[in-house]
């Protein structure tokens, strides 16, 4: 088996591996956003959304950045200006991801969290990658 025919399972887990960490990270930023005036009961979701993100979205942002990098190797792609657009809205993504996790473990361990949501960011990172992987503009 050749590296180019591994291309396509490589770009298969890369993006099922990037559905599933996006949802993640939009899955806690929705709760954190949720509960900003209310949090009463949170405690509970918290700790269940934190197994989720131990669980799934962590691993899942592992493998988006590991495949994606293959990916751009096989594709040599890392003088490419798109690319470097995209692995800055990564990093942002992925610190957002930290950002969030710390704030979850907060809030599962009873400490009250009143900063600001990180949701509009979020969302447009995730459009940007999108536009930027499927566009690839030069």
């Amino acid at each position: 088996m050749n590296l180019s025919s591994l291309y396509p399972w490589t770009k298969a887990v890369h993006v099922l591996s990037a559905i599933l960490f996006c949802g993640g990270v939009m899955a806690v930023s929705a709760f954190l956003w949720s509960i900003r005036r209310n949090s009463s009961g949170a405690v509970g979701v918290a700790a269940a959304l934190r197994r989720w993100d131990h669980a799934v979205t962590t691993p899942a942002m592992i493998f988006v950045w590991t495949f994606g990098l293959g990916l751009a190797l096989t594709g040599h792609w890392f003088n490419a200006p798109w690319l470097h657009a995209k692995l800055f809205l990564v990093v942002a993504l992925s610190a957002a991801h930290g950002i969030q996790s710390g704030r979850l473990r907060r809030i599962a361990n009873g400490k009250v969290s009143t900063s600001s949501p990180l949701l509009p960011m979020i969302l447009i990172s995730i459009v940007g990658i999108t536009i930027l992987a499927v566009i690839k503009p030069s």
